[in-house]
């Protein structure tokens, strides 16, 4: 039996010390992403004002798409657009709804989605109303459904013209609840004409846009999950091209070198790339190049990522902040988190494709750390990692006539558990409160009572604790039934 405690040992240490080193990498990228961003405001009024860019002939035009359902504060998103320090004639807002909502208006609302656009649309000057357009997508779908209705060439036309250099428009997204940074399109023109710009852009998302509206655990949440965008989304994409930078030096200096460990690097150390379908902007003759947006799985966004990434393309991170709103119920974060895990059951199939058309290193480590990192590791890792916490600790003592061994057992999981509270409920929220200037609307997230703190402090677990529910609701549903019907998160009802 010392055999198998012995292997006991070894295993809970490897998982406890890993949990220790994801922390201390999930501080570094916030610390990274926070930087970038207040780099980037710094200098923000160095950036070519509307004037230069309406004459600037290498400005690109910008197509943003806002698909909506049942959006009853739609026109929040649609003034914060409109009201972006950028040329008129190079911005249009296209806003997407469903036939089937104009057919049975939601009964808690005044009007639909689109006849709320269509009266917005009447308040607005003359030269707004240019800006804006509004269309209907017949028929049932998702929102990769209405995003590809508004790139069908009939559309494009109407909105932009006939004869579009589509590689001089960049296509933008943005949520219904979505409030944008005003200077975010000037940021990528900047970008466009000084160093020819990149295909694709993601920009900072922080789910704080409702944080007057919930209630402790809610506000907890929002932080929570506003922290995975700054210390995994954009920190991912921000080391991802200096790892690539830093191959291609060595490349230069020694090729023969490089192509002997490129399959080693690719498999180790490249990252897949995180859209996060909103505040995200694509090169339509990219997407075009694309088919689309993907229609394959519940969640388009990390589809479009992994497909980008296997064609070479990286994406570029934005500083630019955008916010939106959390769900305001325990129940609609669980229903969100289970979305965005059946997307993640969806993509296991595309990325299986995406190796068996092109088996490169790259491929194989995208489709193995998603189905290790995500489809496993997102349902038990708010069981697996205290349970392996504690049997850490335990095993310990079974080694304590050796000190070495004794130390480590003790070491790994007490780190993490103290590393868990310190940069999950401290660093955290202190590294996101420091955004606070730069936030596109008036937003104060200060915990200001000792009940506020002790809670943001101690319950920070909570967000993963739904998002496990979330996934669990997945597999349940498809062990009982074979199938799993996402979902929309409902902001018309609240609390």
């Amino acid at each position: 039996m010392d055999w198998l405690w012995a292997a006991l040992f070894v295993v809970s240490s490897f998982f406890n010390g890993r949990a220790a080193f994801k922390l201390l990498l999930d501080w570094k990228g916030m610390l990274t992403t926070c930087r970038f961003v207040e780099d980037a405001y710094e200098q923000v009024e160095t950036l070519p004002d509307e004037a230069a860019l309406a004459r600037d002939s290498r400005a690109p035009v910008f197509l943003h798409l806002v698909p909506a359902y049942q959006e009853p504060a739609i026109g929040a998103t649609l003034r914060a657009l409109l009201g972006s320090r950028y040329p008129d004639s190079k911005l249009h807002v296209v806003v997407i709804t469903k036939e089937e909502e104009d057919q049975a208006p939601h009964p808690s609302m005044e009007a639909s989605t689109a006849e709320l656009v269509r009266r917005f649309r009447l308040e607005l000057p003359p030269w707004q109303q240019k800006m804006l357009s509004l269309l209907v997508m017949p028929g049932r779908g998702r929102k990769a459904h209405q995003l590809n209705w508004a790139l069908r060439p009939d559309n494009l036309a109407a909105v932009l013209g006939d004869g579009v250099d589509a590689s001089r428009i960049w296509v933008g997204v943005s949520d219904a609840d979505s409030i944008p940074d005003r200077n975010a399109f000037r940021w990528i023109a900047a970008d466009v004409v000084h160093d020819g710009g990149h295909e694709a852009y993601q920009g900072v998302t922080l789910s704080l846009a409702n944080f007057d509206r919930l209630d402790v655990r809610g506000r907890v949440c929002a932080i929570q999950q506003s922290s995975i965008f700054i210390r995994v989304s954009i920190a991912r994409l921000i080391s991802e091209r200096r790892r690539l930078r830093w191959f291609a030096a060595l490349a230069g200096h020694a090729p023969g070198l490089a192509r002997v460990v490129r399959p080693v690097f690719e498999l180790c150390f490249r990252r897949s790339q995180i859209c996060l379908g909103h505040n995200q902007f694509v090169r339509l003759d990219t997407l075009q190049g694309l088919g689309g947006f993907p229609t394959s799985g519940a969640t388009e966004d990390s589809t479009l990522g992994y497909a980008l990434g296997a064609r070479g393309i990286l994406i570029a991170p934005l500083p630019m902040l955008e916010m939106n709103d959390l769900p305001e119920t325990t129940e609609k974060m669980v229903r969100q988190n289970a979305r965005w895990y059946k997307g993640v059951l969806d993509d296991v199939p595309f990325l299986w494709r995406t190796w068996r058309e092109n088996r490169t290193a790259f491929n194989a480590a995208q489709l193995a750390r998603h189905v290790g990192n995500k489809v496993v590791e997102w349902p038990i890792a708010a069981v697996v990692y205290p349970l392996i916490g504690f049997l850490g600790w335990h095993l310990a003592y079974r080694f304590a006539d050796h000190p070495l061994l004794f130390m480590l057992g003790i070491a790994f999981p007490s780190v993490s558990l103290g590393l868990t509270i310190w940069v999950g409920g401290i660093v955290t929220q202190d590294l996101i409160e420091s955004l606070t200037p730069y936030y596109p609307r008036e937003v104060t997230i200060a915990r200001t009572t000792l009940r506020a703190k002790f809670w943001g402090t101690f319950r920070c677990q909570t967000y993963w604790l739904l998002a496990t529910r979330g996934a669990w609701r997945v597999l349940w549903s498809l062990a009982r039934t074979g199938r799993f019907e996402p979902a929309k998160t409902d902001r018309v009802v609240r609390p």
